[in-house]
Parts: structure tokens; sequence; C-alpha cells
């Protein structure tokens, strides 16, 4: 792959980590406490790093092939390693009635509607802008879980929040965007409107519960996401577009088996060890990733807008992040339990 090479969205399997803790492997190892948490950690910096690393790599794949037969491709690869591995340890599991709202939330709103939704703006938006774009889920998920499901916020908490609203006030600042470029305009609408799907499919983990874990049901939810992206990309952008290079399957075995399926088996592992808190904080590493490795390998610029904007949303994020030990339990709920996690 060409170092510079010059178009998609971030690893989405990190929306369910408030879901993922509960994986059937850990319960046949017997490690010391020290040697797992750094093991947990370990993995989390792995996938961090790869999640950071596949907004470039991404954006290079969309020279190759159109947006959502890419997004098709992600997640039939992914899919497919995902059913492998649940096969050879012999932990693949059909979901239960139970399971289908996660499993069409999951596949259909965070994985399919998503992806699409990033890998279309990426054709007209730089990696590094997107991938600080894609993050913004907290600041939708944070007020709607205080206005729809009476949960409170600490003091910490809405200052995390104003001060991530301000970063992105910054980046849609009309003096730093071509407001007659109206593709443009309408791609960094397709992001918001990704991570706002993105954030609903959160709340929906928060509080509905399937029978099966995170890990049991990608696979599925995978599956789910990946048979209408194949009709909808052949409807829409006709027989296979991908150019066969060996450049475009380089790409796609990086954003489908890693990328997505080791990814999140990688974050379900440190899920297991790391308190919800410490994974949303450092999950913020990944758009920071993104934003430089989009800069160093694919030569974009760093704008001032887009820096301060950037700035203002991660800190944001992570002051709602941190602010959640302090949240104070809604009504109705036991004394002392936070909520905002």
């Amino acid at each position: 792959m060409s170092s510079r090479p010059s178009g998609l969205a971030s690893g989405t399997p990190s929306a369910t980590l408030s879901a993922a803790s509960h994986l059937p492997a850990a319960r046949h190892f017997a490690l010391p406490t020290a040697w797992k948490s750094h093991a947990g950690l370990l993995t989390l910096l792995a996938a961090i790093a790869i999640w950071g690393c596949n907004w470039p790599v991404m954006k290079a794949g969309l020279n190759h092939v159109t947006p959502i037969w890419f997004s098709a491709l992600r997640f039939a690869t992914g899919g497919l390693c995902l059913f492998a591995i649940q096969i050879a340890g012999g932990t693949l599991k059909l979901p239960t009635r139970r399971d289908w709202p996660l499993l069409a939330s999951i596949g259909l709103l965070q994985m399919m509607a998503f992806t699409v939704l990033g890998a279309i703006a990426m054709t007209q938006v730089p990696a590094g802008r997107s991938a600080v774009l894609a993050y913004t889920t907290p600041l939708w998920v944070t007020p709607i879980a205080v206005l729809v499901f009476g949960e409170r916020l600490s003091r910490l908490q809405t200052t995390g929040l104003l001060l991530g609203l301000l970063g992105l006030v910054v980046l849609f600042n009309p003096l730093a965007m071509d407001w007659s470029d109206s593709a443009g305009v309408q791609a960094n609408l397709m992001l918001m409107g990704a991570s706002f799907l993105w954030g609903m499919t959160i709340l929906h983990l928060r509080y509905y519960k399937g029978d099966s874990s995170a890990y049991q049901l990608a696979p599925w939810q995978m599956l789910l996401a990946t048979v209408p992206l194949l009709v909808l990309a052949y409807a829409v952008e006709g027989p296979f577009t991908g150019d066969g290079s060996w450049a475009l399957w380089e790409i796609v075995l990086y954003v489908g088996p890693v990328a997505t399926a080791f990814c999140f088996c990688a974050v379900n592992a440190a899920s297991m060890h790391l308190s919800a808190t410490r994974m949303s904080t450092a999950m913020l590493g990944v758009p920071l990733i993104g934003l430089l490795a989009s800069t160093w390998f694919l030569g974009e610029s760093l704008s001032l807008s887009l820096v301060l904007g950037g700035l203002g949303i991660v800190g944001g994020i992570a002051v709602v992040s941190l602010g959640a030990r302090r949240a104070v339990a809604p009504v109705g709920t036991p004394a002392g339990k936070a909520t905002l996690r």
C-alpha cells in the first residue's frame, strides 16, 4: 500500500463496549490479576492504534472501490472471521428472541447505516476531520440520557458536554467551512448523522439486555449488516466495482479481519479487566490517532479550526467520561449508583 494513499469510517464495534464484558472464555482462565490487567491494557492499546489507523486506510480503499461495496466487503470479511473463530472454539450460539432487538439495532444502525454514511461522506471529507466528527457520540448520548431517561449530570459532566459542543461550533464555524460546497456540507452532516445513530445504539445497549454477550452476537450482527449492504450496493452502484488490485485486497484484509473482527475481540477482552470509565476515556485515542495518521500518511493539513475543534470535542468527551464517576443517580434508583458510564 502506498505510504500516501488518498476515504471511511472507524471501528464501529466500539459502541458495544458497555455490553461486552461477559466473554465465555473468561471463565476458563485463572491468571494473576496483575497479568490480566497488563494483558487488558495491551489489547486495548492495540485496538486503539488499529482503529485510529483504520481511517486513512479506509480512505485509501475508496480509491479502489465505491463506498457501499466497500462497506459490504468490510462486514462480510469481518463476519466470516468471527464465525470461523466461534465455530472453531465451540462458542457459536444462535441468537434468542430476546436478542433480536440488539441484533437489529447494532446490525442495521451501528454497523450498516453508520458505515455507509461514513463511507459516502469520506469521499468528500478528509479522514482526520471524519475521525473527530464520528466520535462525538457521547455528546449526543449524554443529553438524551438526561432528557429521556431521567439521568442526572454532575457539574463536571455538564462542563465536559459544553466543552464538546463548543468544539463542534468551532468545527462548523461559517468562517472555517466552504458553505458553497453543498456536497461537502452534506458529507459533514452525514458524519454527524452517523454519530447520532451510533449514539442511539449505545443507549439501546445501556437500557436493554439480551440473553447473549456482545461477542456472541457480533457475527450475526455483521451478517445482518452484510446482506442488505450487498443488495444496496448492487442496486445503487451496480455490479461489483472493485478494481481487483492487490492494494484493494490488502486494505480489505485490514479493515475486515483485523480492524473489525480482531479489534472487536480485543476490545471485548480489554473490557473484562478495565472499568467502563477507563475504557470510554481511552477510546478517545482513536480519533486522535486517526487525525495524526491521516496527516502523516495522507498529507492532510491541520487547520486551526480542526485543531481547536478537535481538542474541544475530545477534551469534552474526556471530561464527560471522567465525570461519570461522580454522576448522581436518577429518581427511583438506589442512591450512589452512577448511571452515566
